[in-house]
């Protein structure tokens, strides 16, 4: 049975940091591009991070760039999102995605797999 489950998620300060889960079951990430997505109240769910498990080749979106680090563990078959100085925008429910085509843009074919998301507040 496939599964992507978040986890890390939280209530923090603006500044923090906060490190996200998407560990995966059910088929090996070793071939996938594991992407992260957030979507805030009100607002259209928007690509933020992805790992293309194929090339190695990592993608982030404006906005984090700098402050948002993607990474695995291959043996927990586990993708990691660390968010350093958080800011109030980048409060949203995280949702981890698996895709077997490999990142085609974030807006490219619908994902094969989805997690059920893990909220992050920022915020004073």
């Amino acid at each position: 049975q496939v599964q992507l489950v978040e986890s890390g998620g939280g209530l923090v300060q603006p500044g923090d940091s906060l490190r996200l889960s998407c560990t995966v079951s059910g088929f090996t990430t070793d071939y996938y591009a594991i992407g992260w997505f957030r979507q805030a109240p009100g607002k259209e769910r928007e690509g933020v991070s992805c790992l293309d498990n194929g090339d190695g080749k990592t993608y982030y979106t404006d906005s984090v760039k700098g402050r948002f680090t993607i990474s695995k563990d291959s043996a927990k078959n586990t993708v990691y999102l660390l968010m350093n100085d958080l800011k109030s925008e980048d409060t949203a429910v995280y949702y981890c995605a698996a895709d077997s085509l490999g990142f085609t843009g974030w807006d490219g074919p619908p994902w094969d797999y989805w997690g059920q998301g893990t909220q992050v507040t920022v915020s004073t």
